[in-house]
This record gives C-alpha cells, structure tokens and sequence, in this order.
C-alpha cells in the first residue's frame, strides 16, 4: 500500500487485540514522533506513556474510552509542555511572561499535534490501529493530578496504539470542494452541507458497526449544542496561562 492510499483509508481503532507492542517498536513510534516538525525547534511537547494498569483504568473511566485504552497495545498522552522551557529561563533568571501567552501555548499545542500524527502515520504503516482519544480533557484536573503535570503544561488528547482486533469502514470525509479555497476564504453553502448529509445518512445506516439514523448536521449540533469542557479556562489558568 503507498502512504496516500495508506491515509485515506485511516479509519479510527476502538477494538485491539491483547498482544501489547514490543519494547523496540515502542520507542522506533517515539524516534518517528520526534521526527515531526517543531515551530523554533522549540520542541514544545513531552510524551507520557501509561501503562500502570490502575491508571489506565481510572484514565478510561475520565475518558469514556471503556475497551480501547487499557486493552491498547500501548497508551500514550501528548502534552503541550512549556514546562522545560520555563526551567531554562528560571535558570537565568528571566521572565516567564513569554511562555504564558496564547502565542506560546499555541505553539506548544501544535508541536504536540505533529508529534502525535507523525507517530500515527507510522503506527499505520506499520499495520496497526490508532486513536485518538480527546476525553482525557473531560477532567483535567484529575489528570494532572494522575500524571504529575508540573506548571506549563497542558495534557491535549491521548493516543491508543495496537493490533486492531476490527476496523471499521472508512468514514466518508467532506468533499475537496469543501474544504479547499483558493486566495481567499468562501463559506460552505446550506445545499453543500444537504448533500453531505445525505452521504453520511448512508454511511451511518449501513456501516457495520453500530449503525444509526443520523448525519453529519444532527452530530454537529448534539456536539455543538452546549459549551463543553467549561473547566478548561480554570485548569489552563491553574497551569500558568493567563490569557
């Protein structure tokens, strides 16, 4: 398989096999999550692999991810970590006004997004399944506190690595046309949004994994419906960030 045909057929794993990955494939995701590029060459990132299997238990309980996080062939969560970098100025006693704005900590989240899809796109490469999973932010509170999060920094999403046990079919993305814009931005229309809707009703309704009535508008409002994860602005303040 050639690494485009590699990619659009990625499909989300949320059922592994029990065969956990093996000490030199752990640390050859680690070398190709480091590989990504990195704003500055700030390296503003660390990688915390769990597999403490009564943290794996309390994180799947925070996560809502019950079956494909402990069960993963290894667990990792992608932190944006300015931690080190305030250590060096502390060191030579500067400010760390710097390190606490919203350019900074964006920085930070996008080195630490990088990292985690290079590691991704090499996992797949190799034959095995990721996710994501974002509902490690459902309490972030309790996460650093399960993680020993110093100042600085701030736990994204984790990643579940493994044999996948079942993939399910490939999710039918938005239409180039969609998406893509040349020279300046054009707002998707009503009738685009319709005819996708009506690709995902399909999709939903004949996928072999839990199939549902529904499309991609009513997902997008039951998701947007309420703000969500309203104690992130406490916890990022808590952190240091005081944007």
């Amino acid at each position: 398989m050639d690494l485009l045909q590699q990619l659009i057929t990625h499909s989300s794993v949320r059922s592994f096999t029990a065969e956990k990955l093996s000490p030199t494939l752990r640390q050859n995701l680690l070398k190709a999550a480091q590989s990504g590029s990195s704003s500055n060459f700030v390296q503003a990132y660390s990688i915390i692999e769990v597999s403490d299997p009564q943290k794996l238990e309390a994180i799947e309980r925070l996560a809502n991810g019950i079956g494909y996080i402990k069960e993963a062939g290894a667990f990792y969560i992608f932190v944006a970590d300015l931690n080190k970098h305030a250590q060096i100025l502390q060191y030579h006693q500067h400010s760390l006004e710097a390190l606490e704005n919203e350019e900074a900590f964006t920085v930070a989240v996008v080195d630490a997004t990088i990292a985690a899809q290079t590691m991704s796109v090499y996992a797949e490469s190799l034959g095995l399944g990721i996710c994501y999973i974002g509902g490690i932010r459902n309490d972030l509170f309790q996460i650093a506190e399960l993680l020993k999060l110093p100042k600085y920094t701030f736990p994204l999403f984790g990643l579940s690595v493994g044999y996948p046990d079942h993939e399910n079919e490939v999710k039918p993305r938005l239409p180039i046309a969609d998406i893509h814009h040349m020279d300046s931005y054009h707002p998707i229309t009503i009738e685009q949004i319709t005819e996708y809707d009506k690709v995902m009703k399909s999709y939903y309704a004949k996928r072999s994994s839990n199939p549902s009535e529904t499309d991609w508008s009513t997902n997008m409002l039951t998701h947007f419906y309420e703000p969500r994860r309203s104690h992130t602005k406490a916890f990022l303040k808590e952190q240091g960030f005081v944007f």
